[in-house]
């Protein structure tokens, strides 16, 4: 049986190159954005002829629309084996220079997509038997952040948390629940965030001196996906070029 697999900010970016290692391995892929537009282009662009696909919007401040693409992925597939809370805002504005606004802004979207993508989806798959869900968090929740702003990093720290807590909560229901924390990748995200007058300084500070690659993100999703991944939850699996090390 196909197993079904939801990414969240899949249309572009890390969101879109963990979806294309999901098809590869022969998943059926859920691509989720706030735009239904781009999430459409980008399913197209997977899957020409739509039997593996399915495109969604999905702002992930509202939990209406997670219950939404729930059902409408249940409707199209029928079930929902994995799902990759991936979509976050980025902003690197000074810590001195963050008003209280925005800083409420970032911590409030990119805690709540994780809080509620795994409240919703998690709630489906403990009462299904079986489920794989996994965050996206970052270096930068673990060390402060490189190149990005503290709201930014201070929301991945809380990721990690939160990942473990439900971890505890969904395991007797069949559900693991892992983060990836990724350093730099090579990303538009990455290159809109670091100008390129400070990229061989960042690069410098990197042990292996190269940015982290998408696809192996991918991969490593897929790896936690699998069936045979029930005994690893509530953790996180660093990926940072040595920038962090434990």
């Amino acid at each position: 049986m196909t197993q079904i697999a939801l990414v969240t900010g899949a249309a572009q970016g890390l969101g879109y190159a963990i979806a294309g290692r999901l098809f590869a391995a022969g998943y059926a892929v859920v691509i989720t954005d706030l735009s239904l537009e781009r999430a459409q282009v980008a399913a197209e662009a997977l899957d020409a002829s739509g039997e593996r696909v399915l495109a969604l919007k999905l702002d992930v401040a509202s939990k209406a629309d997670f219950e939404a693409a729930l059902a409408a992925t249940l409707e199209r597939f029928g079930a929902l084996h994995v799902v990759v809370n991936n979509a976050a805002m980025t902003l690197t504005t000074p810590v001195m220079q963050i008003s209280p606004e925005e800083f409420d802004r970032v911590l409030s979207l990119n805690t709540r997509s994780i809080f509620v993508g795994c409240q919703v989806f998690g709630a489906h798959m403990a009462a299904a038997g079986y489920g794989r869900i996994v965050n996206m968090a970052s270096l930068a929740g673990q060390n402060g952040g490189t190149a990005t702003g503290a709201h930014y990093a201070a929301s991945k720290g809380a990721i990690v948390t939160l990942t473990k807590v439900f971890a505890k909560e969904l395991a007797a229901g069949g559900v693991t629940v892992n983060a990836i924390a990724p350093g730099p990748i090579e990303s538009p995200a990455v290159r809109a965030a670091v100008p390129k007058e400070r990229m061989d300084g960042l690069l410098a500070n990197i042990p292996v001196r190269r940015l982290g690659d998408a696809d192996f993100l991918g991969d490593l999703v897929v790896q936690l996906a699998r069936p045979e991944a029930y005994f690893t939850t509530g953790a996180t699996w660093d990926v940072n070029g040595g920038l962090y090390m434990r």
